[in-house]
């Protein structure tokens, strides 16, 4: 009888054993039978590319974090299983997944740890270099805070963040030297307790609204005079927008933000040339994705590596002909405004573009320059490096 016993047993263990093998199996020839993409539409940023393998890096430890942030990235069904996990956290009551905290008011909020300081000098060293290396060009360098860094009070109990208001100095600190430096705080703390958003609860982005007070602000420090609201027809896009936050943590039973536009009511339109694709558009406005999951990029059409926008504004509402914004994704809904002041902008992500940016303004003759980020791609955006 136990002979029969543990030969069950045994037979058991195999079929354990080949249907965990089969599984493996069957996941690696996924991972290598889908198709590679370069861009998650549904998390909204880029995935990590296929390492490069190079003594360099190699030798860097950058070959293998490269490796395994393709493996996590590319993993097969990732978002589902993302979703599996959300749902098994949900049931034990956890108010955090995949680095997002489920905090009060309908807010999600992505964690904030120390961030290490050696990183964030060498990112001020590249931003100082490229002030030294354009002093005579008119440098403003605008750093927004995200929402955990403007509403730690709504973080679920007993969840901590570390004071964005302290890497905020610090950067500060470093650059203002240099360049006229902004920060975030300033102008959107006074308006922390409006009704209106600044930024949206399962979104990564500040609402139309807190890029408007970023405009505002920095209209101002050019010395231009802000349009009001009033100047603008503000109209709701969607109100069916689920966001990167609500993407990566999968949390259920969340209302959804609206997005709104603000509408010159001048009626001046901008045309925008896509450098990456060789396109130009009437609107900067892209409907479309509206329909999709990822409906921040209504604005500008997403990321660009290169891009200008020009508008026939009348001489008297020319402030400025041109000038360059080195930028994040906040600056897509916050680009709009400034087109009703500039009549030409160029716009370059850093952390797409791969041309000399000093030799591109002195093709374009460009001698004023805004640079715009959130403070977590600020602080670990490695690509900033190509200032230098």
């Amino acid at each position: 009888m136990k002979e029969g016993q543990a030969s069950m047993n045994k037979g058991t263990d195999r079929i354990y054993a080949w249907g965990f093998v089969s599984i493996l199996f069957a996941m690696s020839l996924l991972f290598f039978a889908l198709p590679v993409k370069s861009f998650s539409d549904v998390e909204n940023r880029p995935l990590q590319k296929v390492p490069k393998l190079t003594w360099e890096n190699l030798w860097s430890k950058k070959f293998t974090d490269d490796s395994e942030s393709y493996v996590t990235d590319h993993f097969p069904f990732r978002t589902q299983w993302v979703g599996a996990k959300s749902l098994m956290e949900q049931m034990r009551l956890q108010q955090e997944n995949n680095g997002i905290y489920r905090g009060k008011d309908g807010y999600l909020f992505e964690k904030f740890n120390k961030p290490d300081q050696t990183a964030i000098l060498k990112y001020t060293d590249a931003v100082r270099a490229f002030a030294n290396n354009h002093q005579g060009a008119n440098l403003t360098f605008l750093l927004a805070p995200t929402s955990i860094g403007l509403y730690p009070e709504r973080l679920p109990w007993l969840a901590e963040a570390y004071p964005q208001t302290d890497v905020n100095h610090l950067i500060g600190q470093e650059l203002q030297s240099s360049l006229t430096f902004m920060d975030g705080f300033q102008f959107l703390r006074p308006a922390a307790d409006s009704e209106k958003a600044i930024y949206y609860k399962t979104d990564h982005h500040w609402t139309t609204y807190g890029a408007y007070l970023a405009y505002a602000a920095y209209a101002k420090q050019m010395g231009w005079t802000p349009l009001s609201e009033d100047d603008f027809n503000i109209e709701t896009v969607t109100d069916s927008f689920l966001g990167s936050y609500h993407t990566r943590s999968q949390f259920s039973g969340l209302t959804p933000d609206s997005i709104q536009t603000y509408m010159p009511k001048n009626g001046i339109p901008t045309e925008m040339y896509i450098a990456d694709t060789n396109e130009t558009f009437k609107s900067m406005y892209a409907s479309s994705y509206l329909s999709k999951k990822d409906k921040y990029s209504y604005f500008l059409g997403g990321v660009h590596a290169l891009m200008t926008l020009h508008t026939e504004l009348p001489p008297e509402q020319v402030d400025q002909q041109k000038m360059l914004v080195i930028k994040d994704s906040y600056a897509h809904s916050f680009l709009p405004f400034l087109t009703q002041h500039v009549k030409d902008i160029h716009v370059i992500d850093i952390r797409y573009y791969n041309g000399s940016i000093s030799d591109y303004m002195e093709k374009n003759g460009i001698k004023d320059v805004l640079l715009l980020f959130n403070t977590t791609t600020f602080i670990t955006e490695n690509n900033l490096l190509k200032l230098k």
